[in-house]
């Protein structure tokens, strides 16, 4: 199967929207962690059940990132990312009248089920819009978007919104219902595309227009399960996910409890969204233009490593604090691109099968995504420090270089 030799208009259009639609998502998905210590206030919740509702997101990537991803190459990117916006916005809505932890909780949980449909929406439509020697820099541009509305909840969401607003259940509330109205642009932008539907969207990576057969749920499990390098690229995805939730959902708190003030807290969080945008923005294009995929992995580990426990180390001190933060960022922000590229380049994938792939890297790497904010409240409780989580967390960046390196190269990677 091949991919378009040319990136059209409406390609573009959609990468650029479905961007915006990701940076929508994230932004409804972290700003429950950006009004952590107000909602752990105003509800009475524990630290672990507080960890537990910051990890309710990529819990939910457990069961269904791989029915997500099968379903997305079934129906196609198009319709997928519509019904997950719908239901991210519903639901991120609906989270303004929880009363406990239970509500919340189970809201969450249901922004991340909407969230599937775009995670793994997007590198479909990638695998569709885009020729494979382009696919890091394309996978790059939805990634910005991913963080910048990640940094929009830290930097705008809780020090503008929150006051304005009138607290974190307005935000909730007005954010959602932006999201749902964003789903319907979406739909309309979309709707006529080769990418709206499955046959189309295969249709067009096949590059001569004729729609492909049909194939059997099983055979593109076995397939994927069987492949040695995908599931190096899951090991690589649950320590990725496990030391991205666990430093982004605490780093916020973890500043304050080191005695910064809220307002240095959410700008350190912001920092790391920058720095992350910049690894993410830097990273992939170099890739491309090297042809090495395998490289690129180990040194975000390495830097990931660094940077994490950096954190551990810093305590007080401003300076260090925001070195660690920018080196543990373009480790993460150069590492991400590459576990949604790779599947699209990997013999034997490819764009047929990518959003399946990309779902099964997911669904196993979400443990470490769910883990990572559990993990770290739990050790804080236990504790009383955020050092022992943190340390843990730098652990996995070293477990990435090395798996990493024993990943197979893409197609015409170098090495």
């Amino acid at each position: 199967m091949s991919t378009p030799e040319t990136i059209t208009r409406r390609g573009s259009l959609l990468l650029a929207l479905g961007s915006v639609g990701y940076a929508c998502f994230t932004f409804l998905w972290f700003a429950v962690p950006a009004f952590l210590p107000p909602i752990v206030a105003d509800l009475g919740l524990s630290s672990t059940s507080a960890g537990l509702v910051a990890g309710a997101i990529p819990l939910t990537y457990v069961p269904l990132a791989l029915a997500s991803g099968l379903v997305v190459d079934r129906i196609g990117p198009g319709r997928a990312i519509a019904i997950g916006l719908l239901l991210v916005g519903a639901a991120g809505a609906a989270r303004s009248a929880a009363d406990g932890f239970l509500a919340l909780f189970f809201l969450t949980a249901l922004v991340g089920v909407g969230g599937t449909g775009v995670t793994f929406g997007l590198p479909k439509l990638v695998s569709v819009a885009v020729p494979a020697g382009r696919a890091g820099s394309a996978t790059s541009a939805y990634v910005v978007g991913a963080s910048a509305g990640t940094a929009a909840a830290f930097s705008v969401g809780r020090p503008l919104l929150g006051p304005a607003l009138g607290g974190w259940r307005p935000v909730l509330l007005w954010s959602g219902v932006a999201v749902v109205a964003f789903a319907a642009v979406w739909t309309v932008a979309a709707r006529n595309s080769s990418a709206w539907t499955a046959r189309g969207a295969d249709a067009a990576a096949d590059g001569d227009g004729t729609d492909p057969e049909p194939t059997d749920v099983v055979d593109d499990l076995r397939a994927v399960l069987a492949h040695r390098g995908l599931r190096l690229l899951v090991v690589v995805g649950v320590v990725f996910l496990l030391v991205t939730h666990g430093t982004q959902a605490w780093l916020a708190a973890i500043f304050e409890h080191r005695g910064f003030s809220p307002a240095t807290a959410a700008a350190l969080t912001t920092v790391l969204v920058a720095a992350r945008t910049v690894g993410v923005l830097a990273v992939p294009p170099i890739s491309d233009v090297l042809d090495v995929r395998r490289g690129v992995v180990v040194g975000s580990g390495v830097l990931m490593a660094a940077g994490v426990g950096g954190l551990v180390v810093s305590s007080t001190s401003l300076p260090l604090s925001a070195a660690a933060v920018v080196v543990a960022g373009v480790g993460l922000g150069g590492l991400s691109p590459m576990i949604r590229t790779l599947p699209i380049e990997l013999p034997g994938i490819g764009p047929r099968l990518t959003g399946t792939a990309t779902g099964l890297v997911f669904a196993v790497g979400e443990v470490g995504g769910f883990g990572g904010p559990v993990l770290v409240g739990t050790l804080f409780d236990l504790t009383g420090t955020y050092a022992v989580g943190l340390a843990v967390l730098a652990a996995g960046g070293v477990v990435v270089a090395v798996a990493g390196r024993s990943i197979p190269e893409a197609d015409g990677a170098a090495g």
